[in-house]
């Protein structure tokens, strides 16, 4: 067998002892990029060399194929890349004052070089110490936006209990402090302002969500009392929704990108739903659904003349900024 196939064979083997729910014949397919006979092929594999695979019956009389935790406790090994993975992103959460978050990822690299074998580890440790040098991993420079660490604990705190919290804000705009009871989603970070997502317990702004700029909070405290979480509020699809954090009612977005720009727009993903395509004369055309004018006008900003707005039809009328 190649040895891409036999590497093939072996994450499958760690997802279906990794996943407790099992994994189906549709799962393998989409993951590894293969038709349904191939993909039965891969699970007979494992089925043959691990004879401790185990089948259950989901949803819809769905067979799904787990491997008991254990199993694989010779067979998995760390690579020097997957460490130098989680200590750049470590080093990128610390370079953005996002210190808890970059000591829990310390920890886990700490745990998976606690499980590394001696006759491996150094060999391991040292190529890892060279990938990370090597690639010159750099902190992030310029201004940087400060998150209270305290304020991201207590958030946490209040979504994990699904409890409401009580917070005393500043106002950005105008200067004010004013104090909420929020029913708290989550967290968005953006480049500009990291944003805690919530509610106003007594339904203020028709039980929209709101933006609260976690750097404008000036104290928190987790309450007692408890809340549903709305099924229908989903950081993805708000995320989805916008460019950026900012929300509005999406619009149809379109952008032409000069050909002196073209290579480097086809790296850069603007929105997760875009469309892109390549026009006649070079240039790129960049199609998407998106609310989020302000911020769009920031970034095109960053393109000069070499960005063309299509749609909307009105935006150098009303944009704050113009790109071309």
């Amino acid at each position: 067998m190649p040895y891409e196939k036999t590497q093939d064979i072996l994450d499958l083997a760690i997802w279906m002892q990794s996943n407790r729910e099992g994994v189906s014949l549709q799962d393998i397919m989409e993951r590894f990029g293969v038709a349904r006979r191939t993909a039965e092929r891969m699970r007979d594999l494992i089925v043959d060399r691990f004879p401790q695979t185990k089948m259950r019956i989901g949803g819809n009389n769905l067979k799904y194929w787990y491997i008991p935790q254990g199993t694989l406790k010779d067979f998995i090994q760390f690579s020097a890349e997957e460490l130098v993975a989680l200590e750049k992103a470590a080093a990128f959460m610390r370079s953005a004052n996002l210190a808890e978050n970059a000591e829990i990822l310390q920890g886990i690299s700490e745990k998976i070089r606690a499980n590394i074998v001696d006759k491996t580890y150094v060999r391991i440790d040292t190529d890892a110490e060279v990938l990370l040098e090597a690639e010159g991993f750099a902190h992030r420079v310029g201004p940087k936006i400060v998150v209270p660490q305290e304020i991201l604990q207590k958030i946490r705190q209040a979504v994990l209990g699904f409890r409401q919290i009580d917070v005393v804000y500043k106002s950005k705009a105008s200067g004010k402090v004013r104090e909420f009871r929020l029913l708290p989603y989550g967290i968005l970070y953006g480049d500009r302002n990291h944003y805690l997502v919530a509610k106003h317990s007594d339904g203020y702004g028709a039980n929209k969500v709101h933006y609260f700029i976690l750097s404008n909070i000036v104290s928190m405290e987790v309450t007692e009392e408890r809340f549903e979480m709305d099924e229908g509020v989903s950081l993805q699809a708000l995320a989805e929704n916008s460019f950026g954090v900012f929300q509005e009612e999406p619009f149809e977005v379109e952008w032409r990108f000069d050909k002196s720009v073209a290579e480097e727009v086809k790296r850069y993903e603007f929105h997760p739903k875009q469309v892109m395509t390549e026009n006649a004369d070079g240039s790129v055309t960049v199609r998407f659904f998106a609310g989020g004018r302000l911020e769009m006008d920031w970034h095109l900003y960053t393109w000069g003349d070499s960005v063309r707005v299509i749609k909307p039809e009105d935006w150098y009328d009303s944009a704050k900024y113009c790109a071309g």
